[in-house]
C-alpha cells in the first residue's frame, strides 16, 4: 500500500470526517501493499499488535461495495471481524458491505463525476477494472489481490442435459454455443455481455473457439450473440429465473433450458433447489474462463493510514483459512487450490467433464474482451433498415451449382434466413426496383419499414408482413436495373424517417450496373448522396453486388458516399452472412473496406 507509520502509541479517530494528513501515492502503494498484509497478518497470528481492551470509539470504518454474489460471504466474515473484534494495529475494523451491480460501480467510477462513498470494491471479474481505465479518466482503482474464483461453464436443466449428452459427452465452447443456435436443441440464455462479466467472458469463450473452426467465425459468432439477444438478461440474478421448470408438459418456449452461468451460481441455484430443478454443468473442453474477484481500493490517495492498513488486513483476513471455508461454503473456488469434490458436485459438475485441467486454461486476452463487447453492442443493438432488392429480368438467371434455382429464388430464401436472426425490437421494411415497375418509377416500396414485432392491420406482425412479402418477390421479366434512381429515393426516404437510439441503415441488392438511360448520372448521385449524408444522423449504405455481372467497385463507390461500403457475393445465398458482417463492420468502423 502506500506510506505506513508504525502502530500508533493511542488509536486516533477512524471516523471519515476528520482530515486526512497522510497520503499516499499509487506507486508506492503497488510496491508495499503485499508486504504490509504479510506482515499485518503474521503480526495478528502472534499476538503481536498493540490490541485495544474496547473497540468503542476507535473503530476504522471502512465500506466496501461488493459484487452480489460474493456479497453475503463477504458481509458474513466482516460481522465476524466486527463480533470478534479483529483489529488492525490496535483498532477494530467496522468493515460494512454492499451489494451492487458491477456495471454500474464501474460505470459511475469510470465517469467519476460523484466522488464514491467507499472505499474498497470487490467485483466479480478484472474486466470490470478494465472497462474503467477504458471508459474514461474517473476515480483510480488500486489492485491488491484476488478473493476468489469461479468457472464460467454452461448450466442446464436436467431434460436439456439428458437431450445434450451430459455428464459423458464433453463440447467445446463453440460446439455449445451450436447446441443453442438457430438450428439447435436446446433454448440458451445469457446475461447481458455489456452487464455481466460472465455473459462476455462466454461471448469471447465462443469468438475464440469459432475462430479455430475455420473461416467466417466473425459472422458465425455475430449470428450467435444476435440469437442470444433475444434470450439475454440485464443481470447474472436474473438469469437463474429464466430456466425452465422440469415438469415435461410445460413448453413454454420464453423459458430457456441452459444458461452461461458461474459455477458458484449453479451452486447457489442447486443448494436452494430440490432435487427436481437441479443444473448440470457443461466444462468447455477448449478451457473454461474464471471470475477472480479482484480486491479494489478506490481512490487510494485519499484513504488515510489508518484506512489503508485496515483495508490491507481485512484483505488477510479474507485469506486465512476461517474466511476460506465460509467462501467455499457459498460455492467459491479458493485461488491456488483444487476444487473440493463436493463443491463441483453440488454445482452440478461430474467426471468426464474436464474441469480439473481445463478450468482458467480458456481466460481470453483483454483485446478479445474489448473486441466481443464492441462487437455485442454493435450486433445487438436495434437495427432500423430498409431492404431494397432487385426484381430485373436478370434476377431470372439460374445459380451454377444450383439448377434449377434463380438469382431471385436464393435471394429469397437468404433474405428469409437474414429475418431470423433479428429481434422484435428491429425495424425492416422492403423496396424492389426494376425499370417500369411502377409507373414512371423504377421502384416500389412493398413494407413499410416497422418494429417487427408490431401488429398490422391485418392480423399477425410486421415479421410475418415481411416474410410474406420476401416469398413473393418475382422477377419482372423485361425489367432493366434502375440502380441510380431507386438508390436516391430510397435513401432520402431512410433519412427522413431515421431513429435515433438504432443503428439506421438501407441494404441494397443489385445484381448488375444501372441501366436506366433516363436516370441520373453516377456523379449526380454520388453528389448528392454525400450532400444528404449527416455524421449526426447517419444512415449507411450498405450495397450488395450479387452474382458474377453485378459491379463490386460501382455499388462500392455509391455505398462510400454514405460511410458504408460495397460487398459482392457469387451465391445469393450468402447474401444473409454479408449483411450480418457489413452491419459489424460499418458499425464499428465507420468506413469498412469493400468486400468481395
Amino acid at each position: 500500500m502506500g506510506r505506513h507509520s508504525l502502530p500508533d502509541d493511542e488509536a486516533p479517530d477512524g471516523s471519515r470526517s476528520g482530515p486526512r494528513v497522510r497520503r499516499r501515492t499509487v506507486a508506492v502503494a503497488t510496491m508495499l501493499v503485499l508486504a504490509v498484509a504479510a506482515g499485518t497478518g503474521v503480526a495478528a497470528q502472534s499476538g503481536l499488535l498493540s490490541f485495544a481492551k474496547t473497540c468503542e470509539g476507535s473503530a476504522v470504518h471502512l465500506d466496501l461495495v461488493a459484487s452480489p454474489d460474493i456479497a453475503p460471504s463477504v458481509r458474513e466474515i466482516a460481522d465476524r471481524a466486527r463480533k470478534e473484534q479483529i483489529t488492525s494495529d490496535g483498532q477494530c475494523m467496522d468493515i460494512r458491505v454492499t451489494a451492487r451491480e458491477n456495471h454500474q460501480v464501474a460505470q459511475e467510477l469510470a465517469e467519476g463525476r460523484v466522488k464514491p462513498d467507499y472505499e474498497l470494491w470487490l467485483p466479480d471479474s478484472g474486466v470490470w477494472a478494465e472497462q474503467v481505465k477504458a471508459l474514461g479518466d474517473g476515480v483510480p482503482l488500486t489492485p491488491a489481490g484476488n478473493v476468489a474464483l469461479s468457472p464460467v461453464v454452461l448450466a442446464s436443466v436436467h431434460s436439456a442435459g439428458t437431450t445434450l449428452g451430459w455428464p459423458e459427452k464433453t463440447y467445446t465452447w463453440a460446439q455449445l454455443a451450436a447446441a443453442g443456435g438457430a438450428q439447435g436443441t436446446v433454448r440458451l440464455g445469457s446475461a447481458d455481455p455489456a452487464r455481466s462479466a460472465t455473459g462476455l467472458l462466454a461471448l469471447a469463450s465462443i469468438s475464440q473457439s469459432v475462430a479455430k473452426e475455420g473461416p467466417d467465425a466473425d459472422t458465425k459468432v455475430a449470428a450467435t450473440a444476435k440469437l442470444l439477444s433475444r434470450r439475454v438478461s440485464a443481470a447474472d440474478s436474473q438469469v437463474v429465473r429464466t430456466l425452465a421448470p422440469e415438469d415435461p408438459s410445460n413448453g413454454d418456449s420464453r423459458r430457456n433450458q441452459a444458461a452461461f452461468l458461474s459455477e458458484q451460481a449453479a451452486f447457489a441455484y442447486n443448494s436452494d433447489a430440490d432435487g427436481a430443478r437441479h443444473l448440470e454443468l457443461f466444462y468447455p473442453e477448449d478451457g473454461t474462463p474464471q471470475l477472480d474477484y479482484p480486491y479494489n481500493l478506490v481512490d487510494e490517495s485519499e484513504l488515510s493510514t489508518d484506512e489503508g492498513r485496515a483495508a490491507t488486513r481485512f484483505l488477510v483476513l479474507l485469506g486465512e483459512p476461517e474466511s476460506q471455508q465460509t467462501l467455499a461454503s457459498h460455492g467459491f473456488r479458493l485461488a491456488g487450490e483444487k476444487a473440493a469434490e463436493s463443491l463441483v458436485h453440488t454445482a452440478g459438475g461430474r467426471d468426464p467433464q474436464p474441469y480439473a485441467n481445463q478450468v482458467g486454461a480458456g481466460d481470453p486476452s483483454s483485446d478479445a474482451l474489448q473486441e466481443t463487447l464492441g462487437m455485442w453492442t454493435i450486433t445487438v443493438q436495434s437495427a432500423r433498415l430498409t431492404t431494397v432488392v432487385d426484381v430485373s429480368g436478370s434476377m431470372q438467371s439460374p445459380v451454377p451449382g444450383r439448377e434449377p434455382e434463380s438469382r431471385i429464388d436464393v435471394t429469397k430464401a437468404s433474405l428469409l434466413q437474414a429475418l431470423d436472426q433479428f429481434t422484435p425490437e428491429d425495424e425492416i421494411g422492403l423496396w424492389e426496383f426494376a425499370t417500369g415497375l411502377d409507373g414512371a418509377h423504377d421502384y416500389r416500396k412493398l413494407v413499410a419499414t416497422a418494429r417487427l414485432g408490431a401488429p398490422v392491420q391485418d392480423g399477425g406482425t410486421q415479421r410475418a408482413r415481411l416474410a410474406k412479402a420476401f416469398k413473393a418477390l418475382a422477377a419482372v421479366p423485361n425489367g432493366a436495373t434502375g440502380l441510380y434512381d431507386t438508390t436516391l429515393a430510397a435513401y432520402k426516404e431512410a433519412r427522413e424517417t431515421f431513429v435515433k437510439g438504432k443503428f439506421n441503415a438501407l441494404v441494397i441488392l443489385t445484381d448488375g450496373s444501372n441501366q436506366d438511360q433516363f436516370s441520373i448520372s453516377r456523379s449526380a448521385l454520388i453528389s448528392q448522396l454525400k450532400a444528404l449524408s449527416d455524421t449526426e444522423r447517419p444512415v449507411p449504405l450498405i450495397a450488395i453486388a450479387v452474382g458474377p455481372d453485378a459491379d463490386r467497385e460501382e455499388v462500392d463507390q455509391i455505398a462510400r458516399a454514405t460511410g458504408g461500403a460495397g460487398y459482392q457475393v457469387s451465391d445469393p445465398a450468402d447474401i444473409q452472412a454479408v449483411i450480418l458482417k457489413a452491419i459489424m463492420a460499418v458499425g464499428q468502423t465507420g468506413e469498412p473496406s469493400s468486400q468481395n
